[in-house]
Parts: C-alpha cells; structure tokens; sequence
C-alpha cells in the first residue's frame, strides 16, 4: 500500500480556494441539493482517478487557467449540478503541484461537502460514531482491511462488503464517505481512511477526539466526565472514543493526537519492570 498522498504548498493554497468556493457554494443550501453536492464531487474524484489523461489536462500548469475552466464545463457541465460544477471551476484554475494532488483535493472536498450535509441535518455526531466504530471492526480483522484497502480489488465488490458491514439503520452520509473511500482510497489503508474521516467530522465540530482504551465498559456518566476533563486539560472540547480492551487488567489508556496517556495496571506493571530492569 502507497502512502496517502500529501498536498505540497501549491496544492494546499489550491485546496484552501476551492474549500472557500466550496462553502460560498454552500451557504443556505440543505437537504438533497446539499448531499448531491458532495455526491457529484466524489464521482468527479472518481473519474479523474481512472481517466490519466483527463486529469493531467486539467492540472496541467503549462495551459491558461481559462482553457482548463472550459474543458471542465464541457466534459462535466451535464453530468453534475452547477455548485459542484463551480467548485471544479475553481480547483481546475488552481495551480495544483500534481495530477495527482488536484484529484486528493476534489475527493477531500467531497468529504467535506458530506460532512457538512451531515451537520446541518443535525446528525453529525451519528455520522462520526458510525465510522470510529466501523474503523474498530475493521482494526480488529486484518484480513478484512486488506480486502478494503486493495487498490487492485473490485471497487463494487468492496462497496457490497461494506454494505453488509453497516446495519440498515446507518447514516446515509456514512454509507456515501465510505464507499468513497473503499472505492478510492488514495493510498490509504481503510483503517487509515476511517479514522481520517472520523477526525474530519470531529473538526467539524471543532474537536479533538480522544481514543479510550478501558479494560471495563464505562457508563455515560464516566464518558462526560471523561470528556469534561480532558477538554480541561487541553483547552477545547474532546469528543470520547471508548472500546473495551481486557488485557489491559484495569484503568484506561487515552490517545489524544500523538499523545498517550497510560493509566492502565498492564501499564503501570510494564512501566515497573522496566524499572527493575534498570
């Protein structure tokens, strides 16, 4: 597997206006005209993803912005909705540092567009639990991951597996972003892309997540004081991830970005011995 691809300084400028032209796109608008926004940007990641020559013509820095512009309206113009259209607009005039990172950036904006579907509809934090814990289910299979993260495998046969992992009752936007991704996961593990786009609608948010391993299952009163604490400690609200772990006797162990903080006894008695060992 590839490493998911890294905007350069060209590329993020590129992103931030198409993100602004994205939200500008945005403003006021809900419900079905708002997801469709989204959908259509995914499939255009999509198609760049499989069409090489289609992609380098428009992230081709050596032909005028304008050029690129008309090229998109007249491939795209009648397969997508105008907002969507009038994103790409702005990616395609962008000066992009590759093919390759133009199309990271119109599936992130995919993503984003989604997410904030999500958000209006009042069910972001549904959406974010759906894929913290489909991304668990997945850590937890080997197996299952490299089905999903195969570049090579077959993108329907995925999205009929992930299908058969999300329970009718799950959210739609759920079921859009990661079928996206296993459809085109950029260079990303599923595991990896899961946990992306959980963090991504935790920002939304304007959170930190906090990863919780307890060696018992907490009650809801135990995850808000939880939460209360280490939004205290960090200075911004922390949204709580909780799975239960028995090995690790008793306590917890929290991943907050980088950080872990360990105060379970397998941790403490690991942290001994290594005292001992001394």
């Amino acid at each position: 597997m590839t490493t998911v691809t890294t905007l350069h300084a060209a590329s993020r400028d590129a992103f931030a206006a198409a993100a602004e032209r994205l939200h500008a796109e945005l403003d006021g608008v809900t419900g079905e005209e708002l997801a469709g926004v989204g959908e259509d940007l995914g499939a255009v990641s999509r198609l760049l993803g499989r069409e090489s020559s289609l992609r380098r013509s428009l992230a081709d820095a050596a032909s005028e912005p304008a050029h690129r512009e008309s090229l998109v309206r007249e491939v795209l113009g009648r397969k997508i909705g105008a907002r969507a259209l009038n994103v790409l607009a702005t990616v395609v005039t962008a000066r992009w540092s590759s093919p390759r990172e133009l199309v990271e950036g119109v599936g992130r904006l995919s993503w984003e567009a989604m997410l904030i579907s999500a958000e209006r509809a009042g069910r972001l934090d549904t959406v974010e639990d759906e894929l913290f814990r489909l991304g668990r289910i997945v850590a937890s299979q080997p197996e299952l991951d490299q089905l999903l993260s195969d570049p090579a495998g077959s993108a329907a046969g995925k999205v009929t597996l992930v299908r058969q992992l999300l329970t009718d009752r799950s959210d739609p936007v759920t079921l859009a972003l990661v079928e996206q991704l296993v459809s085109q996961p950029g260079g990303r593990t599923a595991v990896a892309g899961l946990e992306e786009l959980a963090a991504a609608a935790a920002k939304r948010r304007e959170r930190s997540v906090a990863h919780v391993r307890s060696a018992t299952v907490l009650s809801d009163a135990q995850e808000e004081r939880l939460a209360a604490l280490l939004s205290r400690i960090y200075s911004r609200p922390v949204a709580v991830h909780t799975e239960v772990d028995p090995t690790l006797v008793g306590g917890l162990v929290i991943q907050v970005g980088d950080e872990i903080i360990d105060g379970s006894a397998a941790g403490r008695l690991a942290a001994l011995r290594r005292q001992l060992a001394g």
